[in-house]
This record gives structure tokens, sequence and C-alpha cells, in this order.
């Protein structure tokens, strides 16, 4: 049960990471993303898979599904900044001419390793920036992106290295767009989510850097129950741990966590009313970061170094009642 396997999507190549209680489906050559879990002890997806005719929407707005790579994260004014004496010009692609998030969308990476040993099995890929034109356009600072997925048992780990191959400093930001299924039965899930206020935004929903008191989500601190909720709504860890706890009625649920040494925000979302999914998406920069004119300790942007590489972790738990085991 602890290997790897192919299979395909729309005929692009799928790797498939098995174990007795999870099959997690990556999509390496459309994004990287990983685009489906499925939850053998429970029997059901737990995250929005694209189905083979979403492949046209998919094409289009990748981040739409499973656990997207968001780099970087949120809204860009005028997708316009400068940072340690170049100019960044992203393309603006949603509202008031802003550019929303990141220039990852269907880039194709490649299958660098495969392990399989007695414990669970994993994959490597990679991503050079400079590979993709359009990319180097907008970002002109040469990045090499690798991703580890490791699954043993029923969690499972991502782990990010960015290695900066440029000669200049440049700024770095990464957010998982991760969408999590409620089954249309949004009464039967609660969130804890440890968070110590929500930032404000502005006309065009550009994130000021200013906070606000919980006020009726300091619940979420607790656990807050989806019913009702609406959330299109972005969230200080502060001090806190930089982990989410979504729980079902009978026990089942899950555990998300990301490394505390870079990950700064956590963005709630269902898109409505919670009804079929809430995305739980941790940041590691606050939307429009260059432009904020605040410090990176707050805003969370990465200072990369030429020669520097960093390593960046997010893991994904299952969580049984004990019975299911």
């Amino acid at each position: 049960m602890k290997k790897v396997t192919k299979g395909q999507w729309n005929g692009y190549d799928t790797y498939i990471l098995h174990s007795r209680e999870l099959e997690v489906t990556l999509l390496p050559r459309l994004g990287n993303n990983v685009i489906s879990i499925w939850d053998h002890v429970r029997q059901r997806d737990v995250l929005r898979r694209p189905e083979e005719g979403d492949l046209d929407f998919y094409l289009q707005k990748p981040y739409h599904f499973g656990i997207p790579l968001l780099i970087p994260p949120g809204r860009i004014r005028r997708g316009h900044f400068s940072y340690a004496g170049q100019e960044y010009q992203f393309d603006r692609n949603t509202a008031n001419d802003n550019h929303i998030h990141g220039l990852h969308r269907t880039q194709a990476w490649c299958v660098s390793d495969i392990d399989e040993d007695e414990d669970g099995c994993a994959i490597t890929t990679e991503f050079t920036t400079s590979d993709d034109p359009n990319w180097m356009r907008q970002f002109p600072v040469p990045l090499k992106m690798e991703m580890t997925l490791r699954l043993q048992g029923a969690s499972l780990k991502q782990t990010f290295k960015i290695s900066h191959l440029g000669d200049r400093p440049a700024p770095f930001g990464l957010g998982l767009h991760t969408w999590f299924l409620l089954d249309g039965e949004p009464d039967q899930w609660s969130l804890k989510l440890p968070v110590s206020g929500i930032y404000l935004s502005d006309e065009e929903i550009i994130t000021t850097g200013e906070t606000a008191p919980l006020g009726e989500l300091e619940a979420l601190n607790e656990g807050l129950s989806l019913q009702g909720t609406n959330f299109d709504t972005m969230l200080k860890i502060g001090n806190h741990p930089v982990q989410a706890e979504l729980i079902r009625s009978d026990g089942y649920g899950l555990h998300y966590s990301a490394d505390p040494a870079f990950f700064k925000h956590w963005v709630l979302y269902t898109k409505g009313e919670a009804n079929q999914f809430l995305c739980i998406e941790p940041y590691t920069w606050l939307p429009d970061a260059p432009n904020s004119g605040l410090p990176d300790e707050e805003t969370g942007l990465i200072d990369l170094q030429p020669g520097q590489s960093l390593e960046l972790n997010v893991n994904l738990d299952m969580i049984y009642p004990t019975e299911q085991l």
C-alpha cells in the first residue's frame, strides 16, 4: 500500500501516493497541484477535486481545486512594486486593475525523485522560473522551486524548498488555497483556528495592515460552527500556533498546520455562505506586502538573498474517532 503509482487526468500524467488510509493525487504537469485526497477510512473526498469535464475551467482558474500554490498569494495593487532597485510589474488580472494570486498557474513541474519505504512514500518535483518567459517578464529574478510530498499513514507533509539563482535580493511570498469539503453539511462541521485579529481591507479588497478585534470570530479560538458563515476573511495568527482543526460532529476531521517560522496569516474563504467547502489558506506574506510600508516581521515578506535557499513545511493529518481505526 505504501507506494507511488501513475495515472492520468485529461491526458496529463498524475502520480498517486498510497497508504492504508489515504490516496493522494498530484498533477505535476499542470501546476503541481494536489488535485485529490481520497479517504479510504471514510470513503470520501477530502478536497474539492476537478472532474475530467472541468479542464477548461481548471486551465483558466487552477486555484479553484485541490491544494494550488499561490506565489505570491493575494492581491497586489496595480500589480506593481519595486524592491532592491528592481521594478516588478505583474499582469493586472482582477478588479481595479490589480493583480491576484501570483504567477504560478499551470506551469509544468518535473518529477525528480520517488521514494517508497516501509513507513510511507514520497515524490519530489521541481520547477525553475527561468524556464518560463511569462514568469520572468513579471518577476525577473530566477528561482528554483522544489516540492516534496510525503504520505505516511494518515499524514501528508508538503515540503517546499526555494533557491535563489539570481544576483540581487528578491521579495518572496507563498500561500496555499486549500479546498476542504464540507459535503453540503456545514452545520456538522466546526473550525478551531487560533488567531489574534482580523486584517482590515480597503475598498479594493487589499489589506491595509491594520487589524480589528475578532468580535464574533473570537469563537474560532475554541471552535466555531460553520453553519451560516460567509468567509472571505484574512486573519492574523500573532503568537498563536499555526494550526487549524476542522472537525465533524462525529469526531472525524483533520488537523492542518504550517511552519511557524514563515507562515504569519490565515485566509478563510467559503465563496458565499458555507455549504460545499471551506478554503483554509496559510500565507507567508500579507497581500501587497512590498507596497505596504510595514516591516517584514509584520507582513511576512521573505527577503530572499542571492544564493539563499529556504525550506517551508505544511502538514495535513487526518483525525479519526478511535472506533474507526
